[in-house]
């Protein structure tokens, strides 16, 4: 693997790259502004919302006042099950452009499974309308089960470039981290080429688990802190990674990730943290018929 940087980034099926980590702005309505806008000044150039967020207006305000190039960015947005189906889907998106101020969007998401078989397809077919037309770049899913990927290879239709997994909250994608991290779901969309997005690979800060003494061993060996071991680990096992914070100081320190590597040892230590579904800190919808 070549040595990370905030630059790095990965390729997709789509034949666009996307950024090694990124912003997550989820239940951040009162500071997304100021946020994205310490992340660009951080060096961030990837940030994740979506539409359920309620706050593409505001990521769309910092891009406006950051001054950067908006080729230069990679934004995400995602539709919530109550907002999927062929219409819907397409008048969503739409709308998301508008409330961004945008011309198209780097990357949009189907963002969880719940709405039968029949809603995700049409879903699917419409995002690929919407690439087609440029007002997309690159297309994918968050939440999604190996039978949920599988039934869109059914229909002869193109693979998602990205699946974000293991969920934060209801509505809300899929986060990865150590003590959750869905193994045949990465298996899977690694033999088939598609991008795994960890969302919040901080475990959402559940107790125990930044205090965690594999954790905290392994941060004290490294001069870090039990986040940055976290984000580290996503990283080193190849997964694109969205840390969430509001907080400048965070926000730096999140980024500060590339300037130490876990070794053979270390990653094994962390990877043996796994607890399967038990180790979901909310909602795990991959297995929604």
């Amino acid at each position: 693997m070549a040595e990370l940087a905030l630059t790095s980034t990965a390729h997709m099926l789509s034949g666009h790259t996307i950024p090694r980590i990124g912003l997550g702005v989820f239940q951040n309505r009162d500071s997304c502004t100021p946020a994205c806008l310490s992340a660009f000044k951080a060096g961030y150039r990837h940030v994740d919302s979506a539409q359920v967020y309620r706050n593409e207006d505001q990521v769309g305000e910092a891009i406006r006042k950051s001054g950067l190039d908006r080729k230069d960015l990679f934004i995400t947005s995602k539709v919530v099950s109550r907002n999927q189906g062929y219409d819907l889907t397409i008048t969503g998106v739409n709308e998301s452009l508008e409330r961004f101020g945008l011309d198209y969007l780097d990357l949009f998401l189907i963002h969880d499974p719940l709405g039968g078989k029949e809603k995700r397809l049409a879903t699917w077919r419409a995002l690929i309308k919407l690439r087609d037309e440029g007002k997309l770049k690159s297309i994918g899913v968050s939440n999604y089960g190996v039978h949920h990927l599988e039934e869109i290879k059914a229909e002869g239709l193109e693979t998602p470039s990205v699946n974000q997994i293991e969920a934060s909250a209801e509505f809300a994608p899929f986060r990865l981290h150590p003590w959750c991290q869905q193994r045949p779901i990465v298996e899977y969309c690694n033999k088939n080429g598609i991008i795994i997005e960890a969302y919040t690979p901080l475990a959402q800060a559940k107790p125990g688990y930044l205090t965690n003494p594999v954790v905290v061993a392994i941060a004290e060996k490294h001069g870090k802190d039990s986040a940055q071991v976290l984000i580290r680990w996503s990283l080193q096992t190849g997964h694109v990674v969205l840390p969430k914070s509001a907080t400048e100081s965070r926000i730096y320190s999140n980024a500060n990730v590339y300037d130490f590597k876990l070794d053979e040892d270390d990653m094994g230590k962390l990877n043996a943290l796994d607890a399967g579904d038990k180790g979901a800190v909310t909602w795990n919808p991959v297995n929604a018929p």
